[in-house]
């Protein structure tokens, strides 16, 4: 299988989702949001490790739409806490229509996805059900120290990768896992997929953080620098106050102390991140958590053409530009 074979898979069920017709401001959000354009990497990766240990797939398709609809459920939830306004080039749901709307659109989907989770095959819902749960759960305190964080100045770069692993990475390892986990994979083979997944999503966010202020916002998918406007904490503001000194910090605490929403803001934020050279640190780190990823990777015993296409994905997701 291929990573456009699981995609067709995985759009072709998004597509066939049945929704109540009634009330339609309930479950129109959430089929607006599940059918906007998006990478849908994750349940991907559950039918990937799948196939990895098992021909046959199917089983693995209510698993992966599961983490499909618990990912967009936290999207929901994120863009109204963080005032989004596009999603995926897109009106988030709160804009186009309100915030109460997505909070409760949002909690359905979370719903929802258990729901698809209990479709699982019940020789192994059990573990999946408790791996669910706990990722759960792990993204919400990864949410909430991303919240503490902003009230923060300063936090250290190993508070920031252990937020960014609870709030990103453990879904994607998650997703590996519970897809090996149908396909019949030892703990050991278990466990290297989720070592690889949790890295990858690493990475991905620091790439997520790159794009934000270096990204084309044309391809990105919404405005470059709502990160900075918004004082968020991401590899690369982390970066920065831990390399600036003189009046190059003094600087970089005058943005973040006053509360500016202008692109004037934006660019002299970024022009920071150029002269103490955030932008090449911060692609040093990429590298370094996308190597640990193919690392974890490579000790899983299966088919190396199957891994090859996992470590390509890989590859395609901290090059990317949107």
């Amino acid at each position: 299988m291929t990573l456009s074979d699981a995609l067709i898979i995985i759009n072709k069920e998004i597509q066939s989702i049945e929704y109540p017709k009634n009330p339609a401001g309930l479950y129109s959000p959430i089929a607006y949001l599940l059918t906007l354009k998006g990478k849908k990497i994750r349940p991907a990766l559950t039918l990937l490790a799948c196939n990895l240990f098992c021909n046959e797939v199917k089983e693995a398709i209510p698993t992966a739409l599961a983490w499909e609809i618990f990912h967009n459920f936290t999207l929901m939830h994120d863009d109204v806490m963080d005032k989004a306004d596009l999603r995926r080039g897109q009106a988030t749901v709160h804009k186009k229509w309100n915030e109460n709307t997505a909070i409760l659109s949002g909690d359905t989907m979370l719903i929802l996805s258990y729901k698809y989770l209990a479709k699982s095959p019940s020789r192994c819902l059990e573990i999946l059900l408790d791996l669910f749960s706990d990722t759960a759960a792990k993204i919400c305190e990864g949410q909430q120290f991303d919240m503490e964080y902003e009230k923060r100045t300063m936090i250290s770069e190993k508070e920031y990768i252990e937020m960014i692993r609870l709030k990103t990475a453990v879904m994607m390892g998650a997703c590996l896992k519970s897809g090996a986990i149908v396909g019949g994979a030892n703990e050991s083979d278990q466990q290297n997929l989720y070592d690889f997944g949790i890295r990858l999503g690493i990475a991905f966010q620091i790439k997520d953080d790159w794009l934000d202020v270096y990204g084309d916002s044309n391809t990105f998918g919404k405005k470059t620098g709502g990160d900075i406007l918004c004082n968020k904490k991401t590899f690369l503001l982390v970066t920065a106050l831990e390399t600036a000194t003189g009046k190059d910090k003094e600087a970089l605490l005058y943005w973040l102390n006053n509360n500016i929403q202008s692109d004037e803001k934006i660019e002299a934020v970024r022009q920071l991140y150029d002269k103490l050279s955030v932008k090449e640190k911060t692609q040093k780190a990429l590298q370094n958590y996308h190597q640990q990823s193919i690392n974890a990777l490579q000790k899983v015993s299966a088919d190396p053409a199957g891994k090859k296409i996992l470590a390509d994905i890989a590859g395609g997701l901290v090059e990317r530009e949107f």
